[in-house]
């Protein structure tokens, strides 16, 4: 059995940067990404904002996935939907 932190939509919403971390998800996994300074201001290029599932938005990133491996983004767990 997995220790690995379940989040589920509802508190991923929460984590907007106000009173608690920026997370974002992607693909499942709930990442922290308060320490990144694309994320500094809450929103991520003017068009992103922490506690949201972003899954359907990479595809017109002009980044890939390898955002997730840089230093400042922490796995934060996994996303669960019910």
């Amino acid at each position: 059995m997995s220790d690995e932190r379940l989040i589920s939509i509802l508190e991923l919403r929460r984590h907007d940067g106000d009173d608690l971390p920026m997370l974002i998800a992607h693909q499942g996994v709930v990442y922290d990404v308060s320490d990144c300074p694309h994320w500094k201001k809450g929103l991520h290029e003017g068009l992103h904002f922490p506690g949201q599932d972003l899954t359907d938005e990479l595809i017109d990133a002009p980044h890939g996935e390898e955002v997730f491996s840089l230093a400042c983004v922490q796995k934060a767990g996994r996303l669960i939907i019910k």
